[in-house]
């Protein structure tokens, strides 16, 4: 988590913001032109994506370390959506952006290593290995144990790239089953806890700003450990939610997707700079509480 940690001190701004782009987000005006070159199809809908990304990620190339594409939102417009996604990845590269994949990939031992391969390490082909996506990190979710993720921390060390492992989501039915007590304690200690005892640099943990309470028992748990921390804004998480993840100096960095990539339907003017003003506002507010 270094080349993470040394960006939010760099930009001194632990922001990151969620590519998670839905149609309803577009100005109609970027998306109608697409639509105009190609009709309403796929085509359309994941040059528009690109493009909005492509604004969104100049807008704040020197305000925020990182930004976080979903895969779900591109993978819903299939193969354009996806030339979208990579096309995203590869533009953020360029600007210096670290780059989460949030993918929440997690399977058997073998399949996990094809994801791990797809986003943070290298795909052989005959001699030759080359990167398919090439993003810094990846969210995995750790439910199929310990040789779900082994792939995936081979893949870091190999590469230098980093996990974030699901552990308190901010969903709110996450309680369901990460609250469960197993021997005296949540699902969510015994996930902890297992990774913290690998003491391993290249994983860090999901904690939703909705659970503050579980975020001072973690953060008191895994002290080194940097968290990332959905749920911020549309979901209900504030500044003062999110403090606790940096008690006595520790890393977090606190994902923004709706508010930021809304703010040009609350403040209107061109979409680009509505986000900026956006993430400048949300800047100042995390800097306060650190």
């Amino acid at each position: 988590m270094n080349k993470l940690i040394a960006a939010i001190a760099a930009k001194q701004n632990p922001t990151v913001v969620g590519l998670d782009l839905r149609l309803d987000m577009l100005p109609a005006e970027l998306l109608d032109k697409h639509i105009a070159a190609q009709g309403e199809t796929p085509e359309a809908a994941g040059a528009a994506i690109l493009e909005f990304n492509k604004g969104i990620l100049d807008a704040l190339q020197d305000i925020v370390p990182a930004v976080k594409p979903q895969l779900a939102c591109h993978e819903a417009f299939g193969v354009p959506g996806m030339i979208a996604f990579a096309e995203s990845v590869k533009y953020a590269k360029q600007l210096g952006y670290y780059i989460i994949a949030d993918a929440k990939r997690g399977d058997i031992g073998s399949t996990s290593a094809q994801y791990a391969q797809a986003f943070i390490g290298k795909t052989r082909i005959g001699n030759t290995e080359y990167e398919a996506f090439g993003c810094d990190c990846m969210t995995v979710n750790p439910y199929q144990g310990s040789d779900n993720l082994d792939p995936f921390l081979d893949a870091c060390e190999a590469y230098d790239r980093d996990i974030f492992v699901l552990v308190k989501t901010s969903n709110p039915s996450s309680s369901d089953v990460q609250d469960l007590l197993v021997d005296g304690k949540p699902v969510y200690r015994h996930i902890a806890e297992q990774l913290a005892a690998l003491h391993n640099r290249h994983i860090g943990i999901v904690v939703g700003a909705t659970h503050p309470a579980q975020l001072t028992e973690l953060r008191d748990a895994m002290p080194d450990t940097v968290f990332l921390i959905p749920g911020y804004g549309a979901q209900g998480g504030t500044a003062a939610s999110v403090a606790p993840a940096f008690a006595n100096g520790g890393h977090a960095i606190v994902n923004n997707s709706r508010d930021i990539l809304r703010a040009w339907q609350k403040r209107g003017g061109h979409y680009a700079e509505a986000a900026r003003a956006e993430a400048l506002d949300m800047r100042e507010k995390l800097q306060k509480i650190i």
